[in-house]
C-alpha cells in the first residue's frame, strides 16, 4: 500500500485538483481513495493506475455535482486555488508535466463534471479514449462526442494554451517595471485592447466583484494597486514565482502571501489577468 503511494500520489492528486480546482477537495479525494484501497481485494489491482485514477475520478464528480451549486452562491468571482511549483519550495504533491494551464483551469468551469473529467484525462493526463473509457464508464464513441462538446463550449477561448506557459519571464519582469515606473502608456502598450482582469476575494479580502475589461481600465487599477501597495500594513513587496508551473507574481506582506497574479499572454500582451486575494486559498503559498 506504501508503495502504490510514493508511486501514485502525485499523478492522482494532480488529476484531483485539476477535476476540482481546490487543493483540500484533492487532498481528501487521494486520502479517501486509499483509506478504501485498505478494502479492496489485490486481483482488482492488476492495473493500479487506471484502478486508483477511476476512483479518484469517481470521488471528484460526486463532488463537482456539490460543488456546482456553492459556486453558484460564491461571493463574486470564483478561480481556481494557486498552486506551488518553485523547485526551491517544491510541493511535491504536483505532477508538473501533468498540468493544465490556469487559463485552461478557468475555462474548464465552464463544462459539466463529466465534461471537465473527460478533458482533463484527455489533454492533462494524455489517456486514450480506450482507457478513459474504461475510467468514466462510458463508451469510447460517447468520450469523443463528449469531448467535441467540451471544445465546443469552450469556443474561440480553446486558442488559449492547453499547457502551461514557462518562457514568459523576461516579459513579465518588463511589466512589473512598467508598473512599478507609472507610465501608464507603456503598461497599455502591453495589454491586449479587450484584455480581462478577474479577481477572487471571496468576500474575505477586497476584490472585484466583476470582470475588468479594456486595456486603459486594467491599467489604471493595476496601476492604482502598485501605488497603495507601500501604506498596506507596512508594505508589501512583488515577487516573481513559479505558480502553476507558469510564471506568476506573489504578493507577499509580513503576513506571507496575500494575493497572487497569473496571466496568459500572447504575442507580447496580456489578454488575461487573475487576481486570487482569497486567504483560503493562499494557504500553501503562505506556508
Amino acid at each position: 500500500m506504501h508503495e502504490l503511494y510514493s508511486q501514485y500520489k502525485g499523478l492522482l492528486f494532480t488529476l484531483a485538483y485539476q477535476l476540482t480546482g481546490s487543493t483540500s477537495d484533492a487532498e481528501d479525494a487521494v486520502q479517501d481513495v486509499f483509506l478504501k484501497l485498505h478494502n479492496v481485494k489485490q486481483e482488482r489491482l492488476i492495473e493500479p493506475k487506471a484502478y486508483l485514477c477511476k476512483m479518484v475520478t469517481n470521488h471528484c464528480l460526486d463532488l463537482l455535482k456539490s460543488a456546482r451549486k456553492k459556486r453558484e452562491l460564491y461571493f463574486g468571482q470564483w478561480l481556481p486555488e494557486p498552486i506551488p511549483t518553485s523547485f526551491d519550495e517544491s510541493f511535491e504533491l504536483v505532477a508538473r508535466g501533468e498540468l493544465l494551464s490556469y487559463a485552461m483551469l478557468v475555462l474548464l468551469e465552464r463544462l459539466s463534471p463529466i465534461e471537465r473529467a473527460v478533458f482533463v484525462l484527455r489533454e492533462a493526463l494524455s489517456f486514450e479514449y480506450a482507457v478513459i473509457s474504461e475510467l468514466v464508464d462510458r463508451s469510447e464513441g460517447n468520450c469523443r462526442k463528449i469531448i467535441s462538446r467540451a471544445r465546443g463550449k469552450l469556443g474561440g477561448d480553446i486558442k488559449e494554451p492547453i499547457r502551461a506557459q514557462t518562457d514568459n519571464e523576461e516579459w513579465i519582469r518588463q511589466f512589473l517595471a512598467a508598473l512599478e515606473q507609472g507610465h501608464i502608456d507603456n503598461v497599455v502598450s502591453m495589454l491586449s485592447e479587450d484584455v480581462t482582469l478577474v479577481s477572487d476575494g471571496g468576500g474575505k479580502a477586497p476584490a472585484a466583484l466583476h470582470p475588468i475589461e479594456s486595456s486603459d481600465r486594467v491599467a489604471r487599477l493595476l496601476l492604482g494597486l502598485i501605488r497603495k501597495a507601500p501604506t498596506y500594513a507596512g508594505g508589501v513587496k512583488i515577487e516573481i514565482s513559479n505558480i502553476n508551473g507558469q510564471v506568476g507574481l506573489a504578493i507577499r506582506s509580513k503576513k506571507g502571501v496575500i494575493g497572487v497574479m497569473l496571466m496568459y499572454i500572447k504575442s507580447n500582451e496580456a489578454h488575461n489577468l487573475y487576481f486570487v486575494w482569497n486567504p483560503d486559498k493562499l494557504r500553501l503559498l503562505s506556508k
